[in-house]
């Protein structure tokens, strides 16, 4: 239970960091920290696969946009700030929450929180594949055709604006 608490404090801390922090880089890593507590929460609750896909797509896509962010800044060594002891010690506190989250992953670390629910299979693709398929069908299915408009739309407005430029 202290493991959770503990978990839950860095992730408001952190967001509180993203938001608070007047460097858009620094907001950024901030931003990754806090998603990677959510994986963290995730697997504490048991679900494998909503943590994998906070992991890959979540902070996978932040990480792309922090390199966009640093090739648009230019940074070079003249106008990168010193680092102070703070970053320091939130990236000690980060690579804490690493560790902590592989050893968990690896059952290293046995901890009885008392938030895994009695099922094991309930966090599995399988049966979330089950629940998505059968109970919400119908959900599910007007969801992709909302994104698939979406798409077309963005598509129709990319061709409309290219249209524009070339008669212009």
């Amino acid at each position: 239970m202290t493991l959770f608490y503990f978990v839950a404090f860095l992730s408001i801390f952190f967001a509180l960091m993203t938001i608070f922090t007047k460097n858009p880089v620094h907001s950024v890593l901030y931003l990754v920290i806090t998603f990677f507590t959510f994986t963290v929460h995730y697997i504490l609750l048991n679900a494998q696969f909503l943590a994998v896909v906070n992991f890959i797509v979540y902070m996978g896509a932040i990480m792309v946009l922090f390199l966009f962010v640093l090739m648009l800044l230019n940074l070079n060594k003249e106008t990168e700030p010193m680092r102070s002891h703070v970053v320091k010690f939130m990236g000690a506190i980060a690579g804490m929450c690493l560790l902590i989250t592989f050893l968990g992953a690896f059952r290293v670390l046995e901890t009885d929180t008392g938030l895994v629910v009695a099922d094991p299979e309930i966090g599995l693709v399988k049966n979330l594949g089950k629940v998505l398929f059968k109970d919400f069908l119908l959900p599910f299915e007007i969801s992709s055709i909302l994104l698939l408009t979406a798409m077309v739309g963005a598509v129709l407005l990319a061709k409309k604006e290219t249209r524009v430029k070339q008669n212009g």
